[in-house]
């Protein structure tokens, strides 16, 4: 009884971890799953596989240890055209199988040894290589055969095309002569060559040939005309065949045609003028095509195109209909209707069609009969390749369409396949039939299916075999999963007839069974696989031919977890932004774990070089310089060999906003007022504080931009008030919280018209240098001010109160001198501007005096009129560390010599008490102006010693110093600490580093330290303790007793006996206590060195870091860092063997505080070794100075330098007694050094101390820090004390005409600075003046 075949399922491959590289699978397509059936037949299970295979791509892929017949893997597709411009033609055909195949080729059917036959490293290859040079001597039809003992597969057929170079004939053309009305063809038959090709008509100058409904080119390339006109007449009709694909273009030579008129006496179109009357009228006909029917046979899918180019006049009209149907949707019509386009025709589309072309005389039609056919084709695959078992039938089936109907070739092993009863193989044309298979009809099967149109092959492998279980997993193969993940344990086998699989663990026989064990085929899956599932499983495969068996080993891992993930984090543009990213992961898979971060989804390349500006390790990734495009959705993945963890964060950059676009200036009623308008650009995550508006004008000072005004961040406009007579232009720029942007693009040019001026001169000054005049001064208005052009002043003036008439002058200066006026007279000035366009604003009224008396001293010569006499009873009363109110008796009015410009109040710190050796000499100086008895001073330094003097000042000068009295401030609270750092935090314990602070202001008693516990999810405060420090010259403390895994916040303030500064924050968290290890999270370990004795000494511009290593840690590498308290930013030097016992910082700056750390490893984190806060030394220090005056050179110089001083004070006393105007002048060594003030800034306030806040009683003085220098023409006379120091300095005055502000007592309310003067001051040494 003949046995049929049984089919049976065998599972296709599925994936593993890790991958078997000796691991092969059964491939089988989703397609041929579905095909198989399962039949039970008497005495055995038998097997068929049926598996897709075509002969081209996938075939059956069963290991390469089991002897198979070639697979067609790779090879070409005909046909292949060889290109002029190809170097090279590749002819592909490569096969496997076992044994390895062997390649025969043959051309137009007879055999062919290929040249250049290439290989690759396992096996020779049948491709080959032909070179341009010789290609032409190889075209025809190629097919490749791939044979070993097994069975010989082929290809189908390779047409090899090689094109000649297309060309036109080389021909003489006469000229064509036709009637005016007459149609007319011009042929081109363009040369054969690649397609496609296009043809285009033109003259020998290269212009296109008109086209319209009477003149066309066909697609078969010809030129015609409907009908003749004379105009048509012309020698240079050039037809251009251009052959894309090639890039090549062929000239056919020109033709003539000449045209002929149909009125009698007008021969041609040459012999005169063209008539204008139209040719007669003519019945239509058809140029193209020719004869009454046409058959069009086209391929399914491809396109169909119809023409019919007609003649006649009136110029025909062509229409289409299809005979019986209505003409498809998806048809269009070209060239004026001549042409009908259908695209991917179909057998819908079959049928006869038909054309008519019609006029006002006639019609003609013509008819087209459209086959549509196909190729050969598989109806759903081509057929598949088998694998049975001995004695089985085998049914080989080549299922094609085609039109016309395709014929079937059956071939076995490349030859000819007969049908043969005898031997029970069966040819039934498109079937196969093997019967009772035998080991030896394992062959090549070959089924190629042809028609007028091409043919199509498939080779088909029959394998008829038995053979027992081949497992082709690898024994003891390794498998890992994360804990809770799936893992398949992969059993693979290779038999004939089918396996039996089952599994078992290796501690016990029993079938391997449970919720979370699956049997899948010939695998076992775990579903979320426990620890306790770790360990071997045996797989055990059997049929009739034997049994084999293979053990699977499995460990489950622990999965990685992030546990301290990135925060988003807002970070100003150029500075450093850090996240941080901390896992756990199995400590087996430590040598596959790392961290890869990802921005907007995109890996960030870490790069080791210097240049790169991302640094990161298993906690933190760091960007130097961070800039905009940095901004984004950061991604921390923490992953290993089988899993992976991510975390993600948002990094915000903020930066200055960007410049303001299409700023636009819009007119105002008044021709002087505009509105400006514009687009604000991205404020970059800081909202818009303000806009500033500039311009810049061309006249005055072209190209440079000033202030007009400011706009608050949430407007975007502005109305601008301008001067006239000004070419200005304007620009914007935005301020946010980082700073300000950049500006806009200016905008055009805006002219405004002139006009009178808008203000008068301010800041009228009226002063008398000489006894019988009166100085007038004022402050010019500034150019852009004149609002046009011919400024000048009217300067009017008269007596005060005595009823003169005004006396008037015109001026273009900003000065006037009225002369022979009485002495010390009030006067009445007005001022008033005027331009050619008009007067200014009525002026206002000042009051001024003429000149003052005259003292004469005969002292050099010198002429003074100054104060005689100093204020008398100094009094101060110290209302806190920084504030006194020193009150005084004013000096006698007569002593005063003009009118009272107010008081100098001048004070010298001395010495710092915390430092009594070290002499400061420290001045300063307020004016107050007007009479007064009191005055508050601000500004003092805490815990020092003063020296304050106060005198009177007119308009020539100062009068003598006061008694100086000396006083002390009080302790004040310290300034806040310059740095506070967290570091080696541990469970319960965080180690805190800070730097005393810069100004002591007293006694360190220690300092006050607060930390809190904080809420991570909200943020408030939890717990609170407070900690006192009681040693001055503690710098670091180690908080004990903290939770584990906490965030904290720590507070550190400095103290003294008046109280504690203000504190310094700092934050930081303790490790969890299940989060420390030898190693954070599979960190690499990194060993931090023992150090002993770490110091640091300081200078003046370098710091130099020493500490002794013990002998293990001789060869480890240590970084030194420092950081400028000031701007915050770290430097990190190069690695330093731990062996060289110190590293010097060079270039520091003298005077400033640094923090220096000295590392295991080149990373800003809290794992330092050595940690401390220095301050650089100042470059010629005051200790330096004190020891440089104890030199006895130095004395001796400054007694020889004394006794000559003396010396000359004597001889001014005498000249002085011999003057004999004015008695009890002091001693010329009475005069003390000043300090002249500086002109107060616009905008800026007065920041008092803040114990000074509050007091209302008296409002502060201005004051300078600058010494005073002696007039021109002053001698060593001049430093008399009495006479004060000659120099002009502003008084409070002058600053109240600008508009500032006086409490009720008329004190000013200015500013102060505290700049250090290395220079000492002059003491009395001679008898003190006596005063009434």
């Amino acid at each position: 009884m003949t046995q049929k075949p049984v089919l049976f399922h065998v599972p296709y491959k599925s994936q593993v971890t890790p991958v078997d590289p000796y691991q092969h699978v059964l491939l089988i397509s989703a397609v041929s799953i579905h095909q198989w059936r399962v039949m039970r037949l008497v005495g055995s299970l038998q097997l068929v596989l049926l598996l897709a295979f075509t002969s081209t791509a996938t075939g059956l892929n069963i290991p390469l240890e089991v002897e198979q017949p070639p697979t067609i893997i790779n090879s070409s597709s005909g046909p292949i055209i060889a290109l002029p411009f190809d170097k090279s033609i590749t002819i592909q055909c490569e096969a496997r199988g076992n044994p390895p195949p062997e390649y025969r080729w043959t051309k137009d059917g007879k055999d062919f040894i290929p040249p250049h036959v290439t290989t690759n490293r396992h096996h020779p290859v049948g491709t080959f290589v032909l070179h341009n040079k010789q290609v032409v001597e190889f075209r025809g039809t190629y097919r490749c055969y791939s044979s070993n003992k097994l069975g010989t597969a082929m290809t189908e057929e390779i047409e090899l095309r090689v094109p000649n170079v297309p060309k036109f004939p080389k021909e003489v053309n006469s000229p064509l002569v036709v009637e005016e009305g007459d149609p007319i063809i011009l042929e081109c038959n363009p040369p054969e060559g690649v397609a496609p090709v296009k043809i285009y008509w033109m003259s020998i100058g290269l212009e296109h040939i008109e086209q319209d409904e009477r003149v066309s080119v066909g697609t078969d390339g010809n030129l015609y005309f409907a009908y003749a006109l004379l105009k048509d007449s012309r020698q240079d009709y050039c037809c251009f065949a251009s052959f894309t694909k090639i890039r090549t273009i062929v000239q056919k030579t020109a033709m003539a045609v000449i045209v002929k008129s149909s009125k009698p006496g007008n021969e041609s179109a040459d012999s005169g003028e063209a008539t204008a009357e139209p040719p007669p009228v003519r019945m239509p006909g058809l140029l193209l095509p020719s004869g009454v029917q046409t058959e069009k046979v086209l391929l399914r899918g491809k396109h169909l195109e119809l023409e019919c180019i007609p003649h006649g006049y009136p110029t025909p009209k062509v229409t289409w209909m299809k005979m019986g149907d209505t003409l498809p949707s998806r048809r269009s019509e070209g060239k004026h209707g001549k042409l009908l386009s259908i695209s991917a025709v179909d057998e819908s589309d079959a049928g006869k069609y038909m054309c008519k072309a019609q006029n006002s005389v006639g019609e003609a039609v013509h008819y087209f009969d459209v086959i549509v056919e196909e190729p050969p084709n598989w109806l759903s695959e081509p057929p598949q390749s088998q694998l049975t078992v001995i004695g089985t039938d085998v049914h080989i089936k080549c299922s094609v369409s085609g039109k016309p109907s395709p014929d079937i070739t059956w071939r076995r092993n490349g030859r000819l396949f007969k049908d043969d009863p005898v031997n029970n193989r069966r040819v039934l044309d498109d079937t196969v039939v093997l019967h009772n298979a035998k080991t030896e009809d394992s062959a090549v099967y070959q089924c190629e299916a042809s028609n007028s149109h091409g043919s199509i092959l498939a080779n088909i492998n029959i394998m008829v075999m038995n053979m027992a279980p081949l497992i082709l997993t690898r024994d003891y193969q390794e498998y890992a999963v994360v804990l809770g993940g799936d893992i398949l344990l992969n059993c693979s086998v290779f038999s004939s007839p089918p396996s039996k699989i089952s599994w078992a663990r290796d501690d016990t026989p029993k079938t391997i069974d449970g919720i979370h064990f699956f049997p899948l085929n010939e695998s076992l899956k775990i579903i979320s696989a426990d620890k306790k599932d770790s360990g071997r499983y045996e797989c055990v495969a059997s049929n009739s031919e034997g049994m084999s068996a293979i053990t699977a080993v499995l460990d489950v891992k622990d999965p990685t977890h992030i546990v301290y993930p990135p925060q988003d984090v807002q970070v100003i543009s150029g500075t450093t932004a850090q996240l941080m990213c901390q896992a756990e992961y199995d400590k087996s898979l430590q040598s596959t774990f790392e961290v890869v971060w990802r921005k907007d989804g995109e890996e960030i390349p870490l790069l080791s070089e210097e240049h790169s500006r991302y640094f990161a390790d298993y906690v933190m990734l760091q960007i130097m310089s961070v800039n905009l495009s940095d901004q984004g959705v950061y991604t921390c993945v923490a992953r290993t060999s089988l899993d992976e963890d991510n975390a993600t964060a948002l990094l915000t950059v903020l930066d200055v906003p960007d410049a303001p676009k299409i700023v636009e200036i819009s007119e105002l009623p008044s021709p002087r007022n505009i509105s400006l308008y514009w687009i604000p650009g991205s404020d970059h995550s800081s909202s818009v504080i303000e806009f500033i508006v500039e311009y810049e004008e061309s006249q005055w000072e072209p190209g440079r931009w000033r202030e007009l005004q400011k706009v608050p961040g949430n407007q975007a406009t502005a109305e601008l008030a301008l001067h006239g007579n000004i070419n200005y232009q304007f620009r914007v720029y935005a301020v946010n919280a980082v700073g300000p942007g950049p500006p806009s693009e200016p905008t055009e040019r805006h002219k405004t018209p002139p006009s009178a001026p808008e203000k008068n001169p301010e800041s009228i000054k009226i002063q008398g240098h000489s006894p019988n005049q009166m100085d007038i001064s004022w402050e010019p208005l500034l150019p852009i001010e004149h609002n046009g052009p011919g400024l000048e002043y009217r300067v009017r003036y008269r007596k005060l109160g005595v009823g003169d008439e005004w006396k008037l002058h015109m001026v273009n200066r900003h000065s006037f001198v009225v002369r022979n006026t009485s002495t010390f007279v009030p006067y009445e000035i007005e001022i008033q501007s005027r331009n050619s366009h008009g007067w200014g604003p009525e002026p206002k009224i000042v009051t001024g005096y003429s000149g003052e008396d005259v003292v004469f001293w005969h002292c050099l010569q010198e002429n003074v009129s100054v104060p005689t006499a100093a204020p008398r009873d100094i009094a101060v009363e110290v209302i806190n560390t920084t504030v006194l109110r020193v009150s005084w008796t004013p000096a006698p009015a007569a002593t005063v010599r003009g009118h009272l410009g107010g008081y100098h109040v001048h004070w010298v710190r001395k010495r710092s008490l915390l430092n009594p050796n070290n002499i400061l000499d420290e001045r300063q100086s307020l004016s107050f102006p007007g009479k007064r008895t009191h005055a508050i001073v601000p500004g003092l330094e805490p815990f020092s010693e003063y020296r304050l003097t106060v005198n009177v000042f007119n308009k020539k000068g100062n009068g003598p110093n006061s008694d100086p009295v000396t006083f002390n401030t009080p302790e004040g609270a310290p300034a806040q600490v310059p740095i506070l750092t967290a570091s080696n935090a541990q469970i319960d314990s965080i180690l805190l580093v800070w730097g005393p602070p810069r100004e002591a202001n007293g006694i360190l008693t220690g300092y006050l330290l607060q930390h809190h516990l904080i809420n991570e999810t909200t943020l408030e405060v939890v717990d609170s303790q407070e900690t006192k420090i009681t040693g001055a010259d503690t710098t670091q403390w180690k908080l004990h007793g903290l939770e584990g895994g906490s965030l904290y916040r720590f507070l550190l303030s400095a103290c003294t006996a008046a109280g504690c500064g203000p504190p310094l924050t700092q934050e930081s968290s303790t490790v969890a206590l299940e989060h420390l290890s030898p190693t954070p999270a599979g960190a690499p370990v990194q060993s931090i060195p023992a150090l002993l004795n770490v110091s640091s000494y300081v200078s003046d511009t370098f710091a130099k870091i020493s500490w002794t290593a013990i002998e293990e840690q001789q060869d480890s590498e240590l970084y030194v860092a420092y950081m400028n308290n000031s701007d915050g930013f770290w430097r990190i030097s190069e690695a330093v063997n731990a062996s060289q016992s110190f590293h010097v910082i060079d270039g520091l700056k003298p005077g400033t505080v640094y923090t220096v750390r000295l590392m295991s490893k080149r990373l800003l984190d809290n794992a330092s070794i050595f940690e401390d806060v220095i301050q650089t030394r100042l470059q010629g220090a005051v200790g330096q100075k004190s020891s440089f005056s104890t030199q006895g050179w130095f004395i001796g110089t400054m007694c020889a330098v004394a006794l000559l001083t003396l010396v000359v004070l004597m001889a001014c006393f005498v000249r002085r007694n011999r003057g004999g105007k004015y008695a009890g002048t002091p001693p010329p060594t009475q005069r003390q050094e000043m300090f002249s003030m500086e002109k107060v800034k616009e905008k800026e306030d007065l920041h008092p101390d803040p114990e000074s806040q509050g007091l209302n009683e008296d409002s502060f003085g201005d004051y300078s820090d600058s010494e005073e220098k002696p007039l021109k023409g002053s001698s060593v006379c001049s430093l008399n004390g009495a006479m004060g120091d000659g120099v002009s300095r502003d008084s409070m005055v002058d600053y109240a005409d600008g508009g500032r502000e006086f409490n009720e007592d008329g004190s000013f309310i200015g500013e102060y600075s505290d700049r250090r003067h290395g220079g000492s001051v002059s003491e009395p040494s001679g008898p003190r003046p006596v005063t009434a």
